[in-house]
C-alpha cells in the first residue's frame, strides 16, 4: 500500500501559439494580450504552494484558497496558457491544478480546458499527463502515465497504473522519460524518507 505520495513538480516549459476560443476556452492568441500582472500572481501563487509543501513555510497549506482563486480566472480569461501568461505561468497555472485536490469538480474542468491548450501548444504535454493521472486516481481510476508515485518501504512505486506493458509508448507521446527512469530519480527521496520513519518511529515517546 503506498503510504507517502512523493511531491513532485515538474516544470517543462513550452512556447507556442493558441487556436481556441469561446467562454471556458483558452482563446485564440491572436485575441488575446500578454498578462504581466495575472502571470506574476500565478508565479507568486506557485511560489508559495511549493514553499508550504517543501516545509518552508509552518502551518496549513492553502490549497483550497488556490484552487478558489485559480477557478476565478479560468472564468475570467479562460485556460491560462502561455500565450497570456508565459510558459512559466501556464506551468503554475498547472501546478494550482494539479494541487487542487480538495475539489476534484474543479479539476477535472481544468484537465479538460487545458488539453485543447496543449494540443494548441499553449500547455505542456508532459504537465498535462499530470494532470491526466492525478484525476484519474481521485476518481477512484487508474493512472495512465505512471506519473503519480509513492514510497513503499523506501521504494518508489506507481499507483494503480493502466496497461503497464505499453506505459513507456505514453510517456513518449507526451514527452516524458521512461518509467523506469523516472523511477531512479526518486530512489533517493524514498529512503531518505523511509529512514525518517524509522528513525522517528525509534525515537522515545516525551512525557509531560
Amino acid at each position: 500500500m503506498i503510504r507517502a505520495a512523493v511531491v513532485l513538480v515538474v516544470l517543462l516549459l513550452t512556447a507556442c501559439a493558441a487556436d481556441h476560443s469561446g467562454h471556458g476556452a483558452t482563446p485564440s492568441a491572436t485575441t488575446r494580450e500578454r498578462n504581466e500582472e495575472l502571470r506574476a500572481e500565478l508565479l507568486e501563487m506557485m511560489e508559495q504552494d511549493q514553499a508550504e509543501r517543501s516545509g518552508q513555510v509552518a502551518g496549513e497549506w492553502n490549497d483550497q484558497e488556490r484552487t478558489d482563486r485559480l477557478a476565478e480566472i479560468v472564468e475570467e480569461h479562460g485556460w491560462p496558457g502561455s500565450d497570456l501568461v508565459g510558459t512559466d505561468g501556464a506551468s503554475a497555472a498547472w501546478v494550482i491544478a494539479q494541487h487542487s485536490d480538495l475539489d476534484p469538480e474543479f479539476q477535472r474542468r481544468a484537465l479538460e480546458l487545458m488539453r485543447p491548450a496543449a494540443e494548441a501548444g499553449l500547455a505542456d504535454r508532459g504537465e498535462l499527463a499530470y494532470l491526466e493521472d492525478r484525476v484519474a486516481l481521485n476518481s477512484g481510476g487508474e493512472q495512465v502515465y505512471g506519473t503519480q508515485i509513492g514510497c513503499v518501504d523506501g521504494v518508489p512505486q506507481p499507483a494503480p497504473l493502466a496497461d503497464p506493458e505499453t506505459v513507456d509508448e505514453r510517456r513518449a507521446e507526451a514527452g516524458l522519460e521512461p518509467l523506469a527512469d523516472y523511477l531512479a530519480t526518486l530512489e533517493e527521496a524514498c529512503a531518505a524518507e523511509a529512514e525518517a520513519e524509522a528513525s522517528a518511529s525509534a525515537s522515545p515517546t516525551p512525557f509531560g
